[in-house]
């Protein structure tokens, strides 16, 4: 940027890296900006030779060759969010060694695919949601799905008073759907299942507009590639969002490579999964009754094909304090493990991350 040419104050505290530039107005609101030794306004125009200090720092606008542009596939029980008393936040979670915030959030319980920069003037084009930039989910819930239920998800749901935008909705099998959403609504995908009666036991983001978890482990990240950020550049151009951006080919089937069990959760009143057809029980031993003796020499007993086990499953076993509870049981106490094997995805660890022990 010239010398003599301005900048609107947030523009130009966000190309710092300081924050977004909804953060940067809330900075000038509260009174903790100065340009040249006075308290800022909104609506300020500055310069490069303007100089701006933030809550006592004094900024400079990056260059937007060097700003960053990461993706980051977040584990369940990181938190999406600069503030360095939050316990588990993504920023110390990642530890960059610039200064970096997420674009958007991811909620706690969720893992997967979020977008991470420096770059403060691409937040909101991203995000608002006139822009139309997609976000895609799969997610499993508590019970089998209803082809009411994914009516009603697509034509909008009504959460706290405010109507969800029409949306694409697909059943993957009879616990799994994907979503596509262009807002980001509070927790908004659990909020809309709450409203059809279902509990969402996995959430995952896979893809961001033009980015997906492809070869990215759970708890790993990356910067994106020069392809990927110039998709990203076309398709926030124009803040209206006139222009249609295309995406790339979805992967099929998605729940497969993520190592999802495409039978649903296991509750303690099923015992098993619905589709699993249950077993006779077995007739009580009699006392005194010899075990059978092991196959004659020479006869080889054929050893029984081993299925593998799957890289995504729910570590409860059915109990009596379980059984007992009410028809609609709870899911809040189920632990899972992410499918690190899948999606051509690194073991968790510093070797997955850019710079190896960085």
């Amino acid at each position: 940027m010239p010398s003599s040419e301005s900048t609107r104050l947030n523009k130009y505290i966000s190309e710092s890296g300081v924050c977004s530039r909804r953060e940067a107005d809330k900075f000038i609101a509260e009174g903790n900006v100065f340009v040249n030794g006075k308290r800022a306004k909104i609506g300020d125009q500055v310069s490069r030779k303007d100089k701006v200090v933030v809550n006592g720092q004094h900024i400079e606008p990056r260059a937007p060759e060097d700003a960053i542009y990461i993706a980051f596939n977040k584990p369940p029980g990181i938190t999406s969010t600069t503030e360095t008393s939050v316990k588990d936040n993504i920023i110390r979670y990642i530890k960059h060694s610039e200064r970096i915030f997420p674009i958007g959030r991811l909620d706690k319980d969720s893992q997967g695919l979020i977008l991470l920069t420096s770059d403060g003037d691409i937040v909101n084009k991203i995000l608002r949601a006139g822009n139309k930039h997609e976000k895609e989910y799969i997610v499993m819930v508590d019970k089998p799905i209803r082809d009411e239920f994914i009516e009603g998800m697509s034509n909008g749901v009504s959460i706290m008073g405010i109507m969800t935008q029409k949306c694409e909705v697909k059943k993957e099998t009879n616990y799994i759907f994907r979503i596509t959403l262009i807002q980001g609504m509070n927790r908004q995908i659990r909020k809309m299942c709450e409203a059809f009666g279902y509990e969402v036991v996995q959430l995952e983001r896979i893809r961001v507009m033009n980015i997906t978890l492809k070869g990215l482990g759970v708890g790993d990240w990356r910067e994106l590639t020069e392809k990927e950020l110039a998709g990203i550049m076309e398709m926030t151009k124009n803040s209206s969002g006139t222009k249609e951006a295309s995406l790339p080919k979805r992967r099929a089937p998605v729940v497969k490579q993520l190592g999802w069990d495409v039978k649903g959760p296991r509750t303690a009143e099923q015992g098993a999964f619905d589709e699993q057809p249950a077993r006779a029980p077995r007739a009580p031993k009699a006392a005194g009754t010899a075990k059978p003796s092991k196959a004659a020499p020479g006869k080889a007993k054929p050893k029984a094909k081993s299925k593998p086990e799957p890289d995504f499953f729910f570590e409860e076993k059915p109990t009596k304090k379980a059984a007992a509870k009410a028809a609609r049981p709870s899911v809040a106490g189920k632990k899972f493990k992410p499918a690190a094997k899948t999606l051509n995805r690194a073991p968790k660890g510093n070797a997955g991350r850019r710079g190896g022990s960085r």
